[in-house]
């Protein structure tokens, strides 16, 4: 398994030199993400223009060639099957959300057929998560929407998969959703036909302050909760870092070289809450994660997010959201199973 750093050079990403454009294709799955399919395709989009002249030809693919319906309800016309996609430098699998739980062997014996002709693969959003199905991941940093994180472990747990906002590994890309695949892509046209001068005019054109590989994707519950008290931003992060075995709101005051009262009035003058009822909703959102997005026990979820039982969890849970966790995990059960059902 590769552990070192990742080699970006970019033999891998250029094509197939001289003045060929260098092309591309976008397997879209039934419920992509759309924001994450424009994501990545308009900044070649733009890059083309900026140099203009085409550095990038790109198409649309789905499996069997037929329209295909983004998670927005949005239907995209696809340039063709996937059988008829010839002469790619590259293919970006444009990952759905729920993932699906079955009906991903074709999509993963044609991946594992491009590899073996040497094209480039990368995944967008839940992209990675074909990938890593196919053992094209095997060797290889990656990266995934944080929230599928946990299933992605959890079915490869050998993979090196990394909390950052994207991971490009020699012929292997992949990043996580939202708006960074523009954050890729623009690296992407840094190491290939375009350099970094066409990759700077880009990300301009699109209004967007490139942040680099090192940053992580998940917004951190301080950040969302506008937290500009230093000392209230080191006991959420405390918080963070401690949901199996949570702390005594003594043991989290010590730490902070507070007193007990001197962190129940922070919390209360900053976020009109105690310590304590912060520090379950952060339990709570990542029980919900995990019943929501793995197939993990629920008795494992419940030491997970260090509750004594599942007695008292599942009341914590119905009075935060309204509904049980065995409800909630059947819910989502049933959910995946209508998205992911063939028509």
């Amino acid at each position: 398994m590769n552990n070192s750093t990742p080699s970006q050079g970019p033999g891998h990403w250029a094509g197939r030199g001289g003045d060929a454009p260098i092309r591309f294709g976008f397997l879209l799955v039934p419920d992509f993400t759309l924001i994450g399919f424009g994501a990545a395709i308009d900044p070649l989009r733009l890059a083309n223009m900026v140099a203009r002249r085409k550095l990038y030809e790109f198409v649309t693919i789905t499996m069997d060639g037929q329209p295909v319906r983004s998670s927005a309800g949005v239907c995209v016309q696809p340039d063709c099957a996937a059988a008829d996609a010839v002469e790619l430098d590259g293919v970006f699998v444009v990952g759905p959300n729920p993932l699906p739980v079955t009906g991903t062997e074709p999509i993963q014996r044609w991946l594992r057929t491009l590899a073996g002709r040497g094209v480039a693969l990368g995944g967008v959003d839940t992209g990675s998560y074909f990938l890593a199905c196919a053992g094209l991941l095997d060797g290889y940093r990656s990266t995934i929407h944080w929230e599928d994180m946990d299933a992605l472990l959890d079915r490869f747990p050998r993979l090196v998969v990394s909390n950052k906002i994207y991971e490009v590994d020699r012929n292997r890309c992949s990043c996580s959703g939202g708006i960074a695949p523009v954050e890729m892509m623009i690296h992407l046209i840094g190491l290939g036909g375009g350099g970094r001068k066409i990759a700077k005019a880009v990300a301009e054109l699109l209004i967007y302050e490139c942040r680099g590989p090192d940053e992580k994707q998940k917004t951190s519950l301080r950040d969302v909760s506008n937290a500009s008290h230093p000392k209230l931003v080191e006991a959420i992060k405390i918080m963070e870092c401690n949901i199996e075995e949570p702390l005594s709101m003594e043991e989290l005051a010590a730490h902070m070289q507070f007193s007990a009262r001197q962190l129940e009035r922070l919390f209360r003058e900053t976020l009109n809450c105690t310590p304590r009822q912060y520090y379950l909703q952060i339990r709570l959102e990542r029980a919900r994660q995990l019943l929501t997005r793995t197939n993990r026990p629920i008795a494992d979820i419940v030491m997970a997010c260090g509750f004594v039982s599942f007695a008292h969890f599942s009341h914590r849970y119905h009075a935060g959201f309204g509904i049980s966790p065995s409800a909630e995990r059947r819910r989502q059960t049933s959910d995946t199973e209508k998205t992911t059902k063939p028509p």
